[in-house]
């Protein structure tokens, strides 16, 4: 990885002439995505974030912090919480902005640590890359909690992305073994990431997936572009 997108975040907060990230998927077009994004406050957060940081509670674990939005809301609040994410560009700008316990770590890797609220956002079932490793992330995730603890994540059902036929069904490309199994590609200043598996998961398969795992899942809200907050507990 060549950490484009941390590059970004923290030129951006250091005004080293930022500019804006151009992502493309398996099923969507070059698009420009403003890295400003990454920096709103509360005010400028979809409702599913809102929803999931009024409901944080306990020792929290901000996985995939980026630029470290959600987890100074948090902080500001009063709440104990560990910022992670595998870039260390990403993590260099949480400690200029004032988050000084950000780490750089894979989720996978985190060991020996119990937390009350796990936050995904920003499409958190993205770093599960593929439906077959959903049951993996989820039971690691589960090692994670303390008793009566929680995870909160959020995702989107991309069906909606997809043509449909006369009767009704959907038109959907074979690229995957799931139509939410995306590949990314992204570029930053002419220069582009080595493509990475995301994965976006609809609620009913993100549900069933939990009851395998022995968790329960409960839908907390849906947003107004196919996408949801869901909570999962043990």
């Amino acid at each position: 990885m060549k950490d484009l997108l941390g590059k970004a975040i923290l030129d951006f907060q250091t005004n080293n002439n930022p500019e804006n990230v151009i992502t493309e998927t398996t099923i969507s077009e070059p698009d420009e995505m403003a890295i400003a994004y990454m920096f709103r406050d509360f005010n400028e957060m979809p409702k599913l974030e809102k929803q999931a940081l009024k409901l944080a509670k306990g020792k929290i674990l901000d996985v995939g912090c980026g630029a470290g939005s959600h987890a100074l809301y948090l902080k500001d609040k009063g709440f104990e919480v560990l910022p992670i994410d595998i870039s260390e560009n990403a993590i260099k700008t949480c400690e200029l902005r004032g988050l000084e316990n950000a780490v750089v770590q894979d989720v996978l890797e985190l060991n020996n640590q119990k937390f009350d609220t796990i936050l995904l956002l920003m499409n958190g079932t993205g770093i599960f890359g593929k439906l077959n490793k959903v049951a993996h992330y989820l039971n690691h995730l589960k090692s994670l909690l303390n008793d009566g603890g929680q995870i909160l994540i959020d995702s989107s059902d991309l069906i909606y992305m997809f043509d449909e036929d006369e009767d009704g069904g959907k038109w959907i490309p074979m690229h995957a073994d799931y139509y939410g199994e995306l590949v990314f590609n992204l570029s930053y200043k002419g220069e582009n990431e080595e493509p990475f598996d995301w994965l976006y998961l609809d609620y009913n398969t993100l549900q069933n997936a939990c009851l395998a795992n022995e968790l329960t899942c409960e839908l907390i809200l849906e947003g107004d572009n196919f996408d949801y907050l869901a909570r999962i507990t043990k």
